[in-house]
């Protein structure tokens, strides 16, 4: 849970680089958060019809889209790539896949040009 809090103090800061540890944890919160938000849509019945999803899942998703974007920007820079490489999204299956392998893979260990390494037991 302190990942997740760290991020959305954070919400806005895409300088500086994160740790796989705090993108992936606050990655997971989001999902148990999403799913906590789509189970109270259909527990209250405001879900909409044929979607499976309602307005909490749908205000969640906007209150998390901005602290989501700026720790993914920090841990692209955490390997060393800008935060525009996420336009390689845009490319079907291929980007997505990059992407993933950017995101899993281990931090530059000194220092770059987007910051010191996060980790502090380096």
């Amino acid at each position: 849970m302190e990942w997740y809090l760290q991020v959305i103090k954070n919400y806005a800061n895409f300088k500086g680089r994160a740790r796989r540890a705090e993108y992936w944890m606050f990655t997971l919160f989001c999902l148990f958060f999403s799913l906590f938000a789509v189970a109270l849509d259909n527990v209250f019945e405001i879900a909409m019809a044929n979607i499976g999803f309602g307005p909490l899942y749908i205000l969640y998703v906007l209150a998390v889209f901005l602290p989501a974007l700026s720790a993914t920007v920090r841990r692209l820079h955490d390997v060393g790539k800008s935060g525009w490489t996420l336009l390689i999204l845009l490319i079907p299956i291929v980007g997505v896949l990059w992407v993933f392998l950017q995101l899993i893979k281990n931090g530059i260990r000194e220092e770059n040009q987007y910051g010191p390494c996060p980790k502090k037991d380096v």
